[in-house]
């Protein structure tokens, strides 16, 4: 960690309460969930600057230009957000991954979806705006994860966005990790939806809109029916993984 932000100025902890560790009635600690930079490195030992932490509650345009200072002061040739979000899609097929970016060029240059839509904005947004301000190139990668497993984690996405992180920003990271728990979610997911005819018949007609998606070249997919929601499955496999 090379920078911490004032806390204070950022998050609303009424909202965002610490941790208090306590042993035995003594409180020990307590744990802030505050943003962060650390300095990292990939395989080949190219630098690499990691913003993590909570989305800040307030002051977002201190916060993205307090960023860009940054960026300038440590110059960084670019910023990639990365994120997700749930969509009817499914697990069986690749993860799609979209971008965003105030660069046209930029966009234009980069091989994932790109959609039209007006959407509620997050931080990440404010500083591709802030960094591109400053000529720096700025965007994020978004994966869709499957609508019926977003409240877990879903390493097929993470891996799918590691690879493009590594491909758009220049650098090397293992992704073997997350690929071999991928495989192991797979198969999990596999036997707990053979086991279940309603799921089964979801799960088919989201690979049909899927692969008639891939044969039209569209970026959205479209459903002659309503999809059933997924919080039946997610339950479902969220029991089977505490039963296993």
């Amino acid at each position: 960690k090379i920078i911490d932000f004032d806390i204070d100025t950022f998050v609303d902890f009424r909202a965002r309460r610490p941790i208090m560790e306590l042993r035995e009635g003594v409180n020990t600690k307590l744990v802030w969930s505050t943003p962060e930079i650390a300095l990292g490195r990939d395989i080949n030992d190219k630098d690499i600057l990691l913003l993590t932490g909570p989305e800040p509650d307030t002051h977002w345009n201190l916060f993205a230009e307090t960023i860009a200072d940054i960026s300038v002061q440590f110059g960084v040739r670019r910023m990639i957000g990365i994120g997700a979000y749930p969509f009817a899609t499914p697990h069986t097929r690749a993860v799609y991954i979209s971008c965003t970016s105030p660069d046209k060029d930029l966009v234009s240059s980069l091989p994932y979806l790109k959609s039209s839509v007006d959407v509620p904005a997050g931080m990440a947004a404010a500083i591709e705006h802030s960094l591109h301000g400053r000529k720096i190139q700025a965007l994020s990668l978004w994966a869709r994860v499957p609508h019926y497993v977003a409240s877990m984690p879903y390493p097929a996405a993470s891996a799918a966005l590691l690879a493009a992180l590594c491909d758009t920003g220049g650098i090397s990271l293992d992704a073997s990790p997350m690929r071999e728990q991928a495989k192991t979610q797979r198969e999990r997911l596999d036997q707990l939806i053979a086991g279940n005819n309603d799921h089964s018949q979801m799960l088919t007609q989201l690979e049909q809109a899927f692969d008639e998606q891939i044969a039209n070249g569209t970026t959205e997919i479209n459903f002659g029916a309503p999809i059933p929601s997924g919080d039946e499955i997610a339950a479902e496999f969220e029991k089977y993984l505490r039963d296993r």
